[in-house]
């Protein structure tokens, strides 16, 4: 059973003292600032009055779940940054920011009057993270930058998938996501040099850099040998065996025997260590490439017996192995119920809603979930207040459009 869990806002997680602007939209962005804002940073969220993040259309039964998760711990600032005014409000603000995160086509934020340099000369420690489809300069910088381009053609999908069939593109936002985590290391990185003396500066992010980067030595494998990686499906070019395996009940299991002992322990268990004298079978070069007969007799055992029974045979003589879980089987078993993994959250709406928990985990400075997803400009007027603005002049800025909420 999930844990049932409240909002701690008192709670003072190691980034406490650091402001972040988010000026971003959808996915990229919002990963990053939602790194820094479970750490304790007070993320502000510059959001369009009418509609706000673009991320809250993202709608599944009629609620914007993937900004309930995402924008968590952040507050929101409604502006129309087309209003001069509206912009002028934003100047004040990045005035006191630690952080600035955008992720507009490059060239928009100088457009607006908002050029790095600009910046840097009310606030010289401001940290500038630029994120984009393609980067800051390169042929193709004004490109429109969707993570699904990039999954595309960092060479990700292309090694996804069947050999029979097509590419396959991931079912999440993975060069997204991949970039979020990137960006908020990148965030720390240059937070370290500012505590050091140093000016703030400005990261360029692409997705495209980080999704090339997590396909690891796939460039020097083609330098080397001149192939190309093949789809494989879940089996690996690298290790062997190593697929997925249907259960006599219907159910599939994982299993990863990576290590020549633990390929050897799995042969030996399925009844098969007559394998191990077979130069096919020997070595992991050649069980690589004889996947498919070196699988066989695994499959074999699997399809005899249920998923239950096998995992316990497995666990009991120490074979790597796991069970595919949908979510609704993730969120029953017991040690991701024990280590609160997903947590329960009061929402207004639904009641509750299930999400991740605060990852990595600190032992000492821990960070926490201290608010939910804020309504459009749910926090303008306190925000406003902070910066000496009279009540007066919220009320004439709102009057103007320029903010809301």
């Amino acid at each position: 059973m999930v844990h049932q869990r409240d909002f701690n806002p008192a709670a003072r997680p190691p980034l406490a003292d650091l402001l972040v602007v988010d000026l971003s939209r959808l996915v990229a962005g919002n990963m990053v600032s939602l790194q820094l804002a479970d750490h304790g940073a007070e993320v502000i969220k510059i959001e369009d009055p009418g509609k706000g993040d673009p991320l809250r259309a993202w709608r599944t039964e009629g609620h914007s779940l993937h900004w309930k998760v995402y924008a968590r711990n952040k507050k929101s600032l409604a502006l129309d940054l087309r209003h001069p005014d509206g912009l002028a409000v934003l100047g004040d603000v990045l005035v006191r920011a630690d952080v600035l995160i955008e992720n507009f086509r490059p060239g928009t934020l100088e457009a607006m009057g908002l050029a790095p340099a600009a910046l840097h000369a009310r606030n010289p420690g401001l940290i500038i993270l630029r994120i984009s489809g393609f980067g800051q300069d390169g042929p193709y910088r004004t490109r429109p930058g969707f993570g699904t381009l990039v999954e595309g053609m960092s060479g990700f999908a292309a090694m996804n998938g069947f050999a029979d069939r097509p590419p396959v593109l991931p079912p999440l936002a993975l060069a997204d996501m991949v970039a979020g985590l990137y960006g908020a290391y990148a965030v720390m990185i240059a937070r370290r040099e500012v505590e050091r003396g140093r000016p703030g500066q400005v990261i360029d992010l692409p997705l495209l850099d980080p999704m090339i980067s997590i396909l690891g030595p796939q460039a020097a494998i083609w330098q080397v040998s001149g192939q190309l990686p093949e789809r494989t499906g879940s089996r690996s070019n690298t290790t062997s065996p190593r697929n997925v395996f249907r259960t006599r009940d219907g159910r599939y299991i994982a299993i990863s025997a990576s290590i020549q002992a633990m390929a050897e322990r799995l042969l030996r268990l399925v009844g098969r260590a007559d394998m191990l004298d077979d130069p096919r079978f020997a070595t992991n070069t050649g069980r690589v490439a004889n996947a498919e007969a070196c699988e066989a007799p695994i499959a074999a055992f699997i399809a005899e017996r249920d998923c239950d029974e096998v995992l316990a045979i497995f666990e009991r003589e120490s074979i790597t192995a796991a069970p595919v879980y949908d979510i609704d089987q993730l969120a029953a078993d017991p040690h991701v119920v024990a280590r609160e993994i997903l947590v329960d959250l009061p929402d207004a709406d639904l009641g509750h809603v299930t999400m991740h928990n605060v990852v990595p985990r600190l032992a000492d400075t821990p960070g926490a979930i201290r608010s939910p997803a804020p309504k459009i400009g749910q926090h303008t007027a306190e925000i406003l207040a902070t910066l000496g603005y009279s009540a007066a002049r919220i009320a004439a800025l709102r009057a103007a459009g320029a903010v809301a909420g």
